[in-house]
């Protein structure tokens, strides 16, 4: 069986996952000191509403690679596009740079464009004359899971 976890392929979110509501604690957990909030439940939380604007236009993307570490999107994370929103400056987008796909911040300067990475070892892209770069969409969220 093929799963979204394994695809290699940009996954629509029809098929990807149906709505799931869980828990959430109505106060924040520290992140140093343990805290029972078991008795502070008071609403229940779709995952994919929460992720999910368009949901006709958002795609689920495994990352390989990790050039956007320093944005909190390491090598085996899925993240959330979605094609419908606006990149702007400053958007994490996913790219296609010589029907190569990346994941990189956008930064605009008035006409020009570069990509930039989130980890300081790789290289800005700019496009060059002739080079094809095209905004596929705009990276909503970021999915990591943890061994367990």
């Amino acid at each position: 069986m093929h799963s979204i976890l394994d695809s290699p392929m940009p996954v629509p979110l029809e098929v990807a996952a149906p709505a799931l509501a869980l828990p959430v604690c109505s106060v924040s957990v520290r992140a140093g000191f343990p805290s029972p909030a078991d008795d502070f439940v008071v609403e229940r939380l779709d995952v994919m509403k929460l992720l999910v604007k368009h949901p006709q236009a958002t795609y689920f993307w495994r990352v390989r690679g990790d050039s956007m570490r320093d944005a909190g999107i390491a090598d085996g994370c899925i993240i959330v596009v979605d094609r419908a929103l606006r990149a702007r400056n400053g958007s994490i987008v996913l790219a296609v740079v010589d029907n190569e796909c990346t994941v990189k911040f956008l930064q605009l300067f008035g006409r020009s464009m570069k990509l930039r990475a989130a980890n300081p070892t790789y290289p800005d892209i700019i496009p060059k004359d002739g080079q094809t770069v095209e905004v596929w969409g705009v990276v909503r969220g970021c999915v990591t899971l943890f061994p367990t």
